[in-house]
């Protein structure tokens, strides 16, 4: 494929079709394993059994093997005499004996019917004198007892061929005396990350780099899924070196995965080393999707060969779609059950038109059923995928869902678990404390950073347990209770203190009160700050303060006070709000501004959950009060 056709892009069926034609798409060569490494393992061949099972007749009880019929109308007040003989049947050994009219044998649990009984009564009913055995309890033929093959006969087929073996199944080969078992040989899929900018996790960090997720979450995806994850490290980007390590990757795996360097830029190599391929070499490159575009889709000799977007969720996302399938079809496992739930969206959404996007969800209970709340942290998020439930296909020629609107939802996993407490609105390391020690409680926790309005409004659309707020209603001077509606009731949180953040030795701020502070710098166009999201309490304060001046730097907007202290801590930007607690544990100095109150408002009808309640007692409880305290925050 000529340089002419990079980033050609085309609709993901037409992809997943060309893709399909150019790979082998078949479970790989049988391979014999031992039982002991088949767990989770493909079975290749039928398994019937060689033996019965039980092999012989064996009794269910301690008790005495006797005829049934010398048993009957034997009962508690009438019992039935019959003789005791001498041998005892333990479990292992082989009777000798033969159980006559009249008589009975002494067996054990697990042990092997005599010839001539047909029945065990249960040591419980009988009482012993000698040689003579008094029975209390009439039996039927058969009682007590699980004949030869009861469970399996010789030539069943117990397990078959594609069956994924779990511990269940791996106890019904020993019980058949299968010592080996026929699978799929798992395929072996080579994991080569790319990019200066890429670094081992464990070295340490420095401006403009990045840690490897990508390549430990595709290990374990692949492991997941059945495969050999091969990883082959990092390659910075030198083209030669690059070409190097993929002949190697060829070689030694079934599927080989290349994490970065798809995009049409100058420093991407990966597309030029894997253009060199042929047989037939770049199928696709650049899918109409989002997260995802600018996936690239390969062959050699039909062995698939895929570069993967750098940026987490993208890289994610193209792996469960066009990856995951091959590993899956190669090692013989079938397709999954895809689990989805009915679910209404939240907020709206507007999406690009031309591509088909996945939108990441989580998912609340609310009083018309799930609503859908997108994880809008874009593909450069590592936890994005990891947090959501589920994702809303959004086909390509729609451009808004509006709130309210009915979504089916995919979810991730086979099932979904509902949070016992469910808060929604403004991040706190606070809250991240509190909802910590729930945790050790034993109460699942789920939180949704919307900002102080959305939570509010999720709280009275009846959509959280909780919602964490810092408004200011600017007619009475009070903090959240006068925003509150009629269903709406207020659990008090604490105190925290906002202030003015930037690094020490700046003079634009030494030895200013915070609105000294923000008087001077607000107009200066060298001075640079970092704001806070929409909707957020915190952005709110900014605005009040600001009184309608924009600095430069206005319109970029930290997501938590933690993404405002790391602008400034970088230099991308001078100052910004956050709680004194960020800037002390970041190193920067600070300016207080006001107090304000962080408290949580609660649907009325959900004020008796016990995850409400148990969440209520810890903010009373002193040390808990003691340990926010240690933090900055204030009863």
């Amino acid at each position: 494929m000529s340089q002419e056709q990079f980033l050609e892009v085309i609709d993901r069926d037409e992809a997943q079709r060309r893709f399909r034609e150019a790979i082998h798409f078949e479970p790989l060569e049988i391979e014999e394993v031992a039982l002991a490494d088949a767990l989770s393992r493909v079975l290749a061949e039928d398994v019937c059994a060689s033996v019965d099972v039980p092999s012989f007749d064996r009794s269910n009880y301690d008790g005495y093997a006797v005829r049934a019929a010398d048993t009957y109308g034997a009962q508690e007040e009438d019992p039935k005499t019959l003789q005791l003989l001498d041998e005892v049947l333990a479990t292992g050994v082989v009777p000798r004996g033969e159980v006559i009219e009249g008589t009975a044998m002494s067996i054990a649990t697990g042990g092997m019917l005599p010839r001539g009984a047909d029945a065990v009564v249960m040591v419980e009913f009988t009482e012993t004198e000698g040689d003579r055995l008094t029975v209390r309890k009439a039996v039927t033929p058969g009682f007590g007892v699980a004949f030869t093959g009861t469970d399996v006969t010789t030539g069943e087929t117990v397990l078959r061929r594609g069956q994924l073996l779990s511990s269940r199944d791996t106890g019904v080969l020993a019980a058949v005396g299968a010592e080996r078992v026929s699978v799929w040989r798992r395929p072996r899929v080579a994991i080569l990350s790319t990019g200066d900018e890429i670094i081992e996790p464990g070295q340490p960090m420095r401006p403009g780099l990045v840690y490897d997720s990508n390549a430990r979450i595709l290990a374990d995806a692949v492991t997941e899924l059945g495969g050999l994850p091969v990883p082959l490290g990092i390659v910075h980007d030198n083209l030669d070196q690059l070409r190097s390590r993929l002949d190697e990757a060829l070689a030694a795996a079934d599927v080989v995965i290349l994490s970065g360097g798809t995009s049409k830029g100058q420093g991407d190599l990966s597309y030029h080393a894997v253009s060199q391929l042929n047989s037939p070499g770049i199928v696709a490159h650049g899918v109409a999707l989002k997260p995802g575009k600018p996936i690239c889709l390969a062959a050699q000799h039909g062995k698939p060969v895929v570069i993967l977007p750098g940026f987490p969720t993208s890289a994610i996302f193209t792996f469960h779609e066009f990856v995951a399938p091959v590993i899956r079809t190669l090692g013989g496992r079938p397709a999954p059950e895809r689990a989805t739930v009915d679910a209404r969206m939240a907020v709206k959404v507007n999406s690009d038109v031309g591509r088909t996007e996945y939108l990441l969800v989580g998912l609340v209970p609310g009083p018309d059923g799930l609503a859908a709340y997108p994880m809008g942290k874009g593909s450069g998020s590592v936890t994005t995928f990891s947090r959501a439930d589920g994702f809303v296909t959004i086909p390509r020629h729609q451009e808004i869902v509006e709130t309210g609107t009915p979504v089916d939802v995919q979810l991730i996993g086979r099932s979904l678990r509902l949070a016992d407490l469910v808060v929604i609105g403004s991040h706190c390391v606070g809250l991240d404390f509190l909802l910590g020690q729930l945790q050790d409680l034993g109460f699942s926790t789920k939180f949704l950073a919307v900002g102080s309005t959305g939570g509010l409004q999720a709280a009275a659309r009846g959509e959280c347990d909780l919602a964490g707020m810092h408004l200011l209603d600017p007619e009475t001077g009070q903090y959240n209770r006068p925003l509150l509606t009629a269903d709406l009731e207020l659990i008090e949180g604490y105190r925290r203190l906002q202030g003015i953040v930037f690094r020490s030795g700046d003079q634009r701020f030494e030895g200013l009160t915070g609105s000294e502070a923000i008087a001077r710098v607000k107009d200066d166009p060298a001075c640079v700050m970092v704001n806070r999201n929409q909707g957020s309490g915190t952005r709110i304060l900014i605005d009040r303060l600001l009184a309608g001046a924009q600095p430069r730097g206005y319109p970029v907007q930290g997501r938590s006070h933690h993404a405002v202290a790391a602008a400034v801590v970088q230099g991308r930007a001078d100052w910004g709000v956050a709680i004194e607690w960020v800037a002390k544990n970041s190193g920067l100095a600070f300016l207080p501004l006001e107090h304000e109150h962080y408290d949580f408002a609660v649907p009325a009808g959900r004020r008796d959950r016990p995850a409400v309640q148990a969440f209520e007692k810890l903010l009373a409880e002193e040390d808990v009060r003691r340990r926010l305290a240690d933090m900055g925050f204030e009863s």
